[in-house]
């Protein structure tokens, strides 16, 4: 389906110079202004990235370099390219250009915490759960406090005191 995804913006690209009858065979000089590509190839190894312009270059890949993180799951995704001080030998790429399915599925409310320099308070409308390696503390909804860990030590300098409708131990 990716493919098919990037052969259609290809298919676009060629459209739009084509519509605009501006076949470019060489550079020109200086090149100003944002362009758009298609990210043609990474290699990992050596860190190499082509990008094909087709209203400036036609379909000749070309070497660029990126401001922006990029994986090879991005092939044939549009971005977007400057040239450092309009260099046309000088391309960058400044970002790619978003796509609707990258929207999430399920809208996440935003994670919240409040600092007012006295007090720090997470809320969370079910549970909360702090966690490192084998220990726990969990919060709920219904008012229980969970503490769970290979080791767990209460230790006070003043009263210790356990105070519930029942205790027990053990």
């Amino acid at each position: 389906m990716e493919r098919q995804q990037s052969d259609q913006i290809l298919e676009l690209l060629v459209e739009t110079e084509q519509q605009q009858d501006h076949q470019v065979s060489t550079p020109p000089k200086s090149i100003n202004g944002i362009h758009r590509g298609l990210l043609s190839e990474i290699d990992p190894a050596s860190g190499l990235i082509r990008i094909v312009i087709p209203n400036l270059f036609g379909m000749e890949a070309v070497s660029a370099r990126s401001i922006v993180p990029l994986s090879k799951e991005k092939l044939g995704e549009e971005v977007l390219v400057a040239f450092e001080a309009g260099d046309p030998r000088s391309p960058y790429i400044i970002g790619s250009l978003w796509q609707a399915e990258w929207a999430p599925t399920v809208s996440q409310p935003p994670i919240e915490a409040k600092v007012d320099g006295e007090q720090v308070v997470i809320e969370g409308k079910r549970e909360i759960v702090l966690k490192c390696g084998k220990a726990s503390i969990t919060l709920t909804r219904a008012g229980k406090v969970l503490i769970r860990g290979a080791y767990v030590l209460s230790r006070s300098s003043g009263v210790n005191r356990l105070k519930g409708g029942s205790v027990q131990i053990n």
